[in-house]
């Protein structure tokens, strides 16, 4: 109930009842409301501003807790990645290495993924630049997974071809030794016999009497035999796999046909003369990968290391090839 006020009028020295209009009460009233409002306003913006709501603070810690994980997943993601290149490197120099496939590059094994867009929808947060670093990391770290398990699916392909392959490389030399009439002449440059000019001799010349039994030095195909490559005369050349041929030259003849399979050891022909060549012997030529390799690193199979050390010694002091 509202107090009845009173005010002193000085003429009549007396106490008149105060009366307030209705209209003043109503301006009043609204008055009062709209200066509450604007304190109130006023208020709700500097707590809106500076101050968290239960809700706000809570949502807070949500972030600066995926933060942190975001955080520890990049160090743990940097640490798989090293476990990675290790693997890597040892499957590039050792497990590849051992069963001879080439390595894989590693602008291979790191390269990169394609699109401007990818991470696009990582864009526009305050912490986007760890967001997305996080995801390359990851798609890195996952094709280079998926990499290196193809990797391992070959060496385990090559590990149960192994066998194969051990008899596929050419071990042995293709005459043996009672048979050798003089020391083989070696790979290198060497004094050509008819030119006598210093020329590259990509192979090893064998010495020995014509009709000398010629072998094959490892498993494969027969993929040339005939006498038209120019100088060779009548020879033989074999497709081992794995990267390696053999070429047999200036044979007296040869008994085996195009794509003929051949087993190491087996008779292919016997030793003349023919093509440009000036004594009976024959001409050895190791291939890799389609690069002429000195022979001499191959006779590990059928020889002693006392025996091999004297090959070497012996094809490094021939100055003349018969070819």
């Amino acid at each position: 109930m509202s107090k009845i006020k009173y005010k002193f009028n000085t003429k009549s020295l007396t106490y008149e009842k105060v009366t307030i209009p209705m209209r003043k009460r109503i301006w009043q009233g609204l008055s009062y409301l709209a200066t509450g409002l604007v304190f109130a306003t006023i208020t709700i913006m500097i707590a809106y501003k500076y101050l968290d709501s239960p809700k706000e603070k809570q949502l807070q810690r949500e972030i600066s807790e995926l933060t942190l994980q975001y955080e520890l997943l990049n160090n743990r993601m940097g640490e798989v990645s090293q476990v990675l290149d290790d693997i890597s490197d040892r499957d590039n120099n050792i497990y590849r290495t051992i069963f001879e496939a080439e390595p894989i590059p590693a602008s291979i094994r790191k390269a990169g993924f394609g699109g401007v867009d990818r991470y696009k929808e990582l864009q526009g947060f305050s912490n986007s630049e760890l967001m997305v670093e996080t995801s390359k990391r990851l798609d890195r770290v996952s094709k280079q997974l998926y990499i290196q398990s193809k990797s391992f699916d070959e060496v385990v392909k090559l590990v149960k071809g192994k066998a194969q392959l051990l008899a596929s490389i050419p071990a042995i030399q293709p005459i043996a030794n009672e048979d050798l009439k003089h020391q083989p002449s070696g790979f290198g440059w060497r004094t050509h016999p008819i030119y006598k000019t210093p020329e590259f001799h990509p192979g090893m010349d064998f010495s020995a009497p014509q009709g000398t039994e010629i072998r094959a030095t490892g498993d494969g195909v027969v993929l040339r035999a005939d006498d038209g490559a120019q100088g060779y005369g009548n020879h033989v050349v074999i497709n081992h796999g794995y990267g390696y041929e053999t070429l047999y030259g200036h044979m007296l003849k040869f008994v085996v046909h195009i794509g003929q399979q051949i087993k190491r050891g087996q008779l292919i022909g016997y030793v003349g003369s023919t093509g440009l060549s000036t004594a009976p012997h024959v001409h050895y030529e190791v291939h890799k990968n389609g690069q002429i390799v000195n022979p001499i690193n191959f006779y590990y199979n059928d020889l002693t290391p006392e025996q091999y050390q004297k090959l070497i010694e012996l094809s490094e002091q021939s100055s003349q090839s018969f070819d």
